[in-house]
């Protein structure tokens, strides 16, 4: 359990170094979107929020919350 705060953290900035490929940064960004917590669903806001990512992995963030939200839902 205790992992999983550094597990978000560092996808989180994986998901965030516009030194790493896209596609790298896509797959953290995913991942968070796998993990479905709350803390996940926050992370993937900010990387929505992130200005300095480009607008389709900004838009994959978006995605990967919704998608949180909707699992996380009581049906």
């Amino acid at each position: 359990m205790s992992e999983r705060p550094d597990e978000l953290k560092k996808l989180t900035e994986i998901a965030a170094d516009m030194k790493l490929p896209a596609e790298i940064r896509k797959k953290a960004i995913e991942q968070l979107g796998v993990i479905s917590t709350h803390d996940a669903l926050l992370a993937l806001l900010d990387i929505a929020a992130n200005e300095s990512l480009v607008t389709n992995e900004r838009d994959l963030a978006l995605k990967q919350a919704r998608e949180v939200i909707k699992k996380t839902s009581p049906h």
